[in-house]
């Protein structure tokens, strides 16, 4: 039950409830993937089964798409909606500019392709993910497995002229083998520490042979809706420049999300 939940996942819920206040019967919603994401499907799913709200639903993993279709969600292809009206998804960093860290569920190429398919894009986070500048949380990038020690060599060797803190670069791993991404791709998880030219970055890695794509979303976030602990509610939009302040009440009884697992 929500009175049972740790203040990061009050942060979580109340941030993902506002979203879903956002979807509109009708609308084309792109759906992220990871702990945050997760919330948001299943209030939207509460929406569909409480008020018949009538959407079509893009995942953007494997996994997210299993999590709608359980809560009764619509779900289609990228190339069946065509564009979208919307995606919700969450970060993993954003600075005063929304742009954005994101892939630490190993799912950003399918993020930002479906973002970047619709009319604006919805971060909801805790407000432990705002960093006055990216990089703390390790820089994802997705390569392709054949040559992929030689494609870190080259990022690594890159590096050296970015404006960067750190230089380490790591191969994720799933137990003893390497993490697979729904693309069957390999993740390097690179440990920047604190990124100066956030795109200049972006557009450097994605030149070297062998990546397919980084997790620096830049220019692509128009809205974040972060979350608090004690169910406040900041609503920040960088195209109207504006910032909406709220409240959201806690059922005690609500147990939409006990089984929810970061």
């Amino acid at each position: 039950m929500t009175g049972e939940l740790s203040p990061i996942d009050k942060a979580k819920f109340v941030a993902a409830k506002r979203a879903a206040e956002m979807v509109e019967d009708g609308m084309r919603v792109g759906l992220g993937t990871g702990s945050t994401a997760a919330w948001l499907v299943r209030c939207l799913g509460e929406m569909v089964s409480r008020d018949g709200l009538k959407i079509t639903a893009v995942p953007t993993s494997s996994r997210t798409a299993a999590l709608a279709r359980d809560v009764g969600i619509n779900v289609v292809s990228l190339d069946e909606a065509k564009w979208l009206d919307m995606t919700i998804d969450g970060a993993d960093e954003f600075d005063a500019d929304l742009n954005l860290i994101k892939g630490g569920g190993g799912a950003h190429l399918q993020e930002k392709i479906v973002a970047t398919a619709s009319d604006q894009m919805v971060v909801i986070a805790d407000a432990s993910k705002s960093v006055e500048r990216l990089g703390a949380f390790p820089l994802p990038v997705e390569v392709l497995p054949f040559g992929w020690q030689s494609s870190q060599a080259l990022i690594e060797e890159t590096l050296v002229s970015m404006d960067v803190m750190g230089r380490t670069t790591t191969l994720r791993m799933n137990g003893d083998a390497p993490f697979v991404t729904d693309e069957g791709n390999y993740i390097l998880d690179l440990h920047l520490k604190r990124i100066g030219n956030a795109r200049q970055l972006a557009l450097v890695l994605n030149q070297i042979p062998g990546v397919i794509e980084n997790g620096l979303f830049i220019d692509i976030c128009d809205t974040v809706v972060i979350g608090y602990g004690d169910g406040r509610v900041e609503v920040r939009d960088i195209n109207e420049g504006t910032v909406e302040k709220d409240r959201l009440d806690f059922a005690e009884t609500d147990n939409l999300f006990t089984d929810l697992t970061d």
